[in-house]
């Protein structure tokens, strides 16, 4: 290594480390909030994640960050063409809002595209009918869709793949946002719907 590369090492080393504080800061709110009633909502991480946003859904119609509130909202952002995460996510959400019973209507889904040039309005549309709940599915212009990934701290980017084809790396989370459009709880994969149902009654309660 020489001396010019020795500043490189320490900023990564630094933003690594800080990386690590952050995450290590977030998973230590999460467990805290796990039991709250009103989970983020009054809290710093609660104006964190989400913001405004203008797309369009399955319909053609304009929807705005404004249009979700009224109704508690699972964001959850993936693409058509994705292979397990997303349709396991948006499986695992209609199977939760079963679980509701007569508060199943309290909560609207949410799918967000991060693959806005293959995801068009009508297959986002063709798309969702394939879960048993009331999706809204949304799209835009490229810069449109990065605006909204980027209010809702999520990672995408673009995996060219053999033959000139491609797939979407992006991060699998499901946001849970309360009726003021206010960042409350999230899921992972590794969320079971029983889990997700249960959070969900806590909340609406």
């Amino acid at each position: 290594m020489t001396a010019r590369d020795l500043p490189r090492r320490f900023v990564l080393v630094a933003v690594l480390f800080a990386g690590f504080v952050i995450l290590g800061a977030g998973a230590f709110l999460a467990l805290s909030l796990h039991e709250t009633p009103r989970g983020a909502a009054g809290t710093l991480l609660a104006s964190a994640i989400g913001g405004p946003f203008r797309l369009v859904d399955q319909d053609g119609k304009t929807v705005t960050d404004a249009d979700l509130k009224g109704k508690w909202s699972l964001v959850y952002f993936g693409y058509t063409h994705c292979p397990d995460a997303c349709p396991t996510a948006l499986n695992d959400i209609a199977i939760a809002l079963d679980e509701l019973g007569s508060k199943r209507s309290a909560v609207r889904p949410v799918f967000i595209t991060v693959d806005p040039e293959r995801d068009t309005p009508e297959v986002l549309k063709a798309y969702v009918t394939a879960f048993d709940a009331p999706i809204l599915a949304l799209t835009g212009t490229p810069e449109e869709v990065a605006q909204a990934a980027k209010g809702y701290r999520v990672y995408y980017a673009k995996h060219p793949e053999a033959g000139g084809d491609y797939s979407m790396d992006h991060s699998s989370v499901i946001y849970v946002m309360d009726p003021e459009g206010r960042f409350t709880a999230s899921f992972t994969h590794q969320s079971a719907p029983e889990e997700i149902a249960e959070r969900l009654k806590k909340l609406l309660a």
